[in-house]
């Protein structure tokens, strides 16, 4: 199995190649500028690998939530190189990203509640349990809202309370957004608050999708916003 995986939400700009559980990796923290970079990273990639595109088994992407820049431009690089491959795409949250992150490096604990900062006063927010296979599973919806808005796994329905604080949460708004870094230190076991999506883990994530045939062809590559999602609906209801 052969996965070229791509990340460009946030300031960290990132590639991998995952190559029969084996992974190389290029990343950078960027204010801007991702357009230059991944590409050359890609290449850098393929060739440390002795990978051509057209062998690969897939292409994975963060699809968001994420800066709407960031997000589109994964997208779109990973649907023009798939379609010039003639290759797979599989699209993978960047907070489950983050999720799969937390698991990986600590083991005593199987949920993760991952808050971004959504700009506009506004977080991007879900929660994660460790599933059967170790990976980050999705526990409810991704959701965009004020972060006074966001509720922690202890106040979810049938959350065991001796499993309140196994918990850690990740993602930049807990440093962005001092009152919910307040709200969630009385609740989690610890808080990692610098943490980015990255493609490595995108990769990981990946792995499993393509292995069971849950793929989309190139043009499936898309973004995901979360607040055009909630802009949507709430237009639908008038």
């Amino acid at each position: 199995m052969k996965i070229l995986a791509l990340d460009t939400a946030t300031e960290s700009c990132s590639a991998a190649l995952l190559i029969d559980g084996r992974i190389l990796a290029r990343e950078r923290l960027l204010e801007h500028g991702h357009a230059e970079h991944i590409l050359p990273m890609v290449d850098e990639l393929l060739a440390e690998g002795a990978v051509a595109l057209r062998e690969l088994s897939a292409i994975a992407f963060g699809r968001g939530p994420g800066a709407f820049t960031g997000v589109r431009l994964a997208a779109s690089v990973t649907q023009g190189l798939a379609y010039g491959a003639a290759v797979p795409v599989v699209p993978v949250s960047d907070l489950r990203a983050i999720a799969e992150r937390v698991l990986e490096s600590e083991a005593a604990l199987d949920h993760v509640l991952v808050c971004t900062d959504a700009r506009m006063h506004e977080v991007y927010w879900a929660w994660f349990e460790r599933g059967r296979e170790g990976h980050a599973v999705e526990v409810g919806e991704e959701r965009v809202g004020r972060p006074a808005e966001v509720v922690f796994p202890d106040h979810s329905p049938g959350q065991d309370t001796a499993q309140v604080r196994r918990f850690a949460a990740a993602g930049s708004a807990f440093a962005a957004y001092p009152q919910l870094r307040t709200a969630v230190a009385v609740r989690a076991a610890l808080i990692l608050e610098s943490l980015r999506p990255r493609a490595r883990e995108v990769a990981t994530l990946a792995a499993p999708e393509v292995a069971a045939g849950r793929v989309l062809p190139a043009e499936q590559a898309l973004p995901r916003y979360l607040r055009d999602d909630v802009v949507q609906t709430r237009t639908g209801r008038h």
